[in-house]
C-alpha cells in the first residue's frame, strides 16, 4: 500500500515536530553557560552528531508519518532546537565533506559517491582535526565515504578511534575481498579489518556508548554515522514484518524497520548519558545526509535522493543541548550541512581555523538570539555524476524565500514548499539575480583544485599494504560492473620494491594479467579457475604516477576488483 503525499505549505517550515510555536530566547546562553555551569578548567562541551543515511524528512512519527515508529527520535526532536529548513547535498559524501569542513563539497574535491570523486583532498582542514588540537577526544563510529586509503581514511584526517565501513556502504565493491554483509559485517578498526559480530547499526552504536564512557572525564566527539536505512535493505524480520502487516509494501516495510532499529540505539545512547550525568554536557545533533533513496512520504516535499528538489536535499536537524538549548524550539532560517563546523567551534568557544576559508555561518546566534539579527543568503546545492561539474545540471540555488533551480524554475518555497508552482515568468530580476549569483558560486568553487582528483599514497609507514579497488578507480570504463575497467592515480611515496597482487574473479580460460606504472610494465599468465596474480619485487621509483591492470581473456579486457599494494 502507497502512502499519500500530503502538500503542506507554510506550516511545514515551521516544522511538525515541535511540540509548541517559537519561544523566547534560552534560559541560559552558550558563552553563559560556559562561564557559568563550569570552571575555567571544566572540560568543553562535548558533542555527538549522529548522521543516517538515506533517511528522508518524512521518515520520522513527528514530521507526520503515521506508520513508523520513532519514539527516541520524537521524543530528541521535544528536547531539542530544531531547524525546519535544513539542506544538505543531494547525496552522501558531498553532504559528508561539506560536513567535516564547513566548505562547499566541490572545494575539497569530492564530487560524486564513487570512481574515485568521493575522495576528499587531504589538506582540507577537518572539524575532528580542530577539536583534537584543542583537547579533544575524537571517535567515528560507522560511514566515512571520502577516502578508503591514506591519506584520506579517518584516522589520517583527526579521529583518533574508527570503526568504519568502506566506501559508500556496505555490501559493495569497497568491501573486503572476502565480502560482507549487514549482520557480522567485516570493518576497519583503526585501519585495520576486522570480523564483528551483530547487525551493523547496533555494532556501531555499541562502539560509540563505550567510547563515552572510556572518556567521559574528558571533552568527546562522537560522530554516530550509520549506513542504515541505505540499501541493500537488509534488516531482521522482527523489524520489518510489522510494516507489512499494516498493509504497507516490502521495500518500505524495510525502510522503516532499519529506521526503527536506528531509533532503538539512539534511545540507547541517549540513556546512557543520561545514566553518566553527561546530557547537560554534551550537545546532540541528529540529522541526515540526503532525502530518501526509494518512492515513500515525504512530508510534502517534492523529490527524493540525487534531486535538488526539497525533498532530496531538506533533511531532518535536532540540536540539543539541556539548559542551553530551548526544548520545542523551531527555526525556520536557511541553514545546512556546511554551517556545522562553525557552529560547533562557535559553542565550544574555538576560533575558525584560518587554514582554509569556510562557507558555512555559526548558527549560534539563532538558536541563543544573543547577536541581533541572523545575515540573508543565498546558498547552493548541485549534484550529478561525472569528473568536471558542469553549468546548470541539477542544480538550486536557495534563499529565505526563494528557490532556483536549474536555473529556469523559480519556486516561493514560503507559500509553495512542495515546489508545485513555478513563478519564473513574471519574475525575471529575481531569476536573473539567483542565476548570476550561482554561476558566481559554482566558478569559485571549482577553482580550488581545478577538479584534480586526490591521489592514494604508496609505500608509507601508514598503510602498508594498501588495498585498492572499484569505489577508487577512475577512467571511461570504470564502474562496477563485472566487465568494468578502471586505474589508480596513485604516488609513490618512496622509491623502492614492492610487491603487487591482483585479484579478480575465476575464469574457464586461461587469462593474462598486464601491470603497468609509468615505465614498468609487466604480464603474467593465469590459469582457469585462478582467482589471483602476484607480480613480486616490482621496482617502482617515487612521484605521481597511474596504476592500472587488467585481464585479457577471450579476446576482451577486464579489471581488476582489488589490488593489494605492498612496499618490500
Amino acid at each position: 500500500m502507497s502512502q499519500p503525499h500530503t502538500l503542506t505549505r507554510r506550516t511545514l517550515l515551521r516544522g511538525t515536530c515541535a511540540l509548541g510555536i517559537t519561544l523566547s530566547a534560552p534560559r541560559i546562553l552558550a558563552a553563559q553557560t560556559r562561564g557559568n555551569r563550569r570552571t575555567d578548567t571544566a572540560k568543553q562541551p562535548n558533542i555527538v552528531l549522529i548522521i543516517t543515511d538515506d533517511q528522508g524528512y518524512g521518515d520520522l512519527g513527528c514530521h507526520g508519518n503515521k506508520y513508523i515508529r520513532t519514539p527516541n527520535l520524537d521524543r530528541l526532536a521535544s528536547e531539542s532546537t530544531e531547524f525546519t529548513r535544513f539542506c544538505v547535498s543531494p547525496v552522501c559524501a558531498p553532504t559528508r565533506a561539506s560536513l567535516m569542513t564547513g566548505r562547499y563539497n566541490y572545494r575539497t574535491g569530492v564530487l560524486d559517491t564513487y570512481l574515485g570523486r568521493a575522495m576528499m583532498h587531504p589538506d582540507e582542514t577537518t572539524l575532528p582535526q580542530v577539536l583534537t588540537a584543542h583537547g579533544y577526544r575524537t571517535g567515528i563510529f560507522g560511514k566515512w565515504h571520502l577516502g578508503d586509503n591514506y591519506p584520506m581514511r579517518p584516522i589520517d584526517r583527526g579521529f583518533q578511534e574508527a570503526l568504519v565501513h568502506n566506501g559508500g556502504g556496505i555490501c559493495q565493491p569497497s568491501d573486503p575481498p572476502w565480502g560482507s554483509n549487514y549482520f557480522d559485517p567485516v570493518l576497519q578498526q583503526n585501519g585495520k579489518p576486522i570480523r564483528t559480530t551483530g547487525y551493523c547499526t547496533d555494532i556501531f552504536t555499541d562502539a560509540a556508548i563505550r567510547f563515552i564512557e572510556e572518556n567521559r572525564n574528558r571533552s568527546f566527539f562522537v560522530y554516530l554515522a550509520t549506513n542504515a536505512p541505505h540499501a541493500p535493505l537488509q534488516i531482521h524480520e522482527r523489524y520489518f514484518q510489522p510494516y507489512v502487516t499494516m498493509g504497507l509494501d516490502e521495500e518500505t516495510a524495510k525502510v522503516y524497520g532499519m529506521v526503527e532499529n536506528i531509533d532503538e540505539n539512539i534511545g540507547k545512547l541517549l540513556k546512557r548519558l543520561d545514566d553518566l550525568n553527561l546530557s547537560e554536557d554534551t550537545v546532540v545533533i541528529f540529522m541526515t545526509d540526503n532525502g530518501p533513496q526509494q518512492p515513500r512520504y515525504t512530508a510534502g516535499l517534492r523529490g527524493q535522493k540525487g534531486s535538488v528538489y526539497e525533498g532530496g536535499i531538506r533533511v531532518p536537524f535536532f540540536i540539543r543541548w539541556p539548559g542551553t538549548f530551548q526544548a520545542g524550539r523551531t527555526i525556520d532560517r536557511l541553514a545546512a550541512h556546511i554551517d556545522i563546523l562553525p557552529t560547533l567551534l562557535d559553542i565550544c568557544g574555538i576560533p575558525v581555523p584560518d587554514s582554509n576559508p569556510i562557507d558555512g555561518t555559526s548558527l549560534l546566534s539563532l538558536m541563543t538570539n544573543r547577536y541581533g539579527s541572523f545575515p540573508e543568503r543565498t546558498l547552493y546545492f548541485q549534484w550529478h555524476r561525472g569528473d568536471v561539474p558542469e553549468l546548470y545540471r541539477n542544480c538550486a540555488a536557495v534563499s529565505d524565500r526563494y528557490k532556483l533551480v536549474n536555473g529556469n524554475e523559480l519556486y516561493d518555497l514560503l507559500d509553495d514548499a512542495g515546489e508545485q508552482l513555478n513563478i519564473a515568468k513574471g519574475n525575471d530580476s529575481i531569476v536573473s539575480q539567483m542565476r548570476s549569483g550561482y554561476e558566481d558560486w559554482l566558478l569559485d568553487v571549482t577553482q580550488t583544485h581545478g577538479n584534480v582528483p586526490p591521489r592514494i599514497f604508496l609505500g608509507t609507514p601508514y598503510e602498508n599494504p594498501a588495498m585498492l579497488t572499484r569505489q577508487d578507480w577512475r577512467g571511461p570504463r570504470a564502474g562496477w560492473r563485472e566487465d568494468s575497467l578502471g586505474h589508480w592515480e596513485v604516488k609513490i611515496v618512496e622509491g623502492g620494491a614492492y610487491r603487487i597482487q591482483c585479484l579478480f574473479r575465476a575464469r574457464e580460460e586461461t587469462a593474462q594479467v598486464s601491470l603497468r606504472l609509468s615505465d614498468v610494465m609487466l604480464s603474467r599468465s593465469a590459469a582457469a579457475g585462478e582467482t589471483s596474480c602476484l607480480f613480486d619485487s616490482v621496482p617502482l621509483q617515487a612521484g605521481d604516477t597511474r596504476l592500472e591492470t587488467w585481464l585479457s581473456v577471450a579476446g576482451a579486457t577486464v579489471g581488476m576488483d582489488y589490488v593489494e599494494v605492498t612496499k618490500l
